[in-house]
């Protein structure tokens, strides 16, 4: 399987857990470092989430994921928050994060920055608007490569 078809099996195997239990899946990413395949799952709730809720969804999840046996690589299950520098997927994330400072990292460099941090003034399904200087720039969804809260 490619990564993104393990990304979205994932999803679909977690996505009942995490809705009957009212916390919100943030993120599933599967990547590999150094020697390692990990399948890491990012979920949050209101109030968020603690490492009960974790072990609950890594354990229902892992029976699933056993279950299926879809995977062919051994791998390392990881549940977590998504933590305080998240980064921004979803119409939600970016909604929640209007006005509130992020970082950005793009594909190619603009003006002379491939990484700065900005305003979240608006969002679009296709672009992102960020005020950098007093000044506002909008750029398109696919000349992001990473964007998330900044750490402040």
């Amino acid at each position: 399987m490619k990564k993104s078809e393990i990304e979205q099996h994932c999803t679909d195997l977690v996505t009942p857990i995490i809705e009957e239990n009212n916390f919100e899946l943030v993120d599933v990413e599967y990547v590999k470092e150094g020697a390692d395949y990990y399948l890491r799952v990012y979920a949050d709730k209101e109030g968020g989430i603690n490492i009960d809720d974790c072990v609950f969804i890594s354990r229902a999840l892992e029976a699933k994921l056993d279950e299926a046996d879809k995977i062919e690589d051994a791998y390392i299950l990881e549940v977590s928050s998504p933590g305080l520098t998240r980064p921004l997927k979803k119409d939600k994330d970016f909604k929640r994060s209007i006005g509130k400072l992020v970082e950005i990292k793009l594909y190619k460099a603009m003006d002379g920055l491939k990484e700065f941090e900005a305003v979240l003034v608006d969002y679009s399904e296709e672009t992102i608007t960020l005020k950098l200087d007093d000044k506002n720039i909008v750029l398109s969804r696919s000349q992001i490569s990473m964007i998330r809260l900044a750490f402040v």
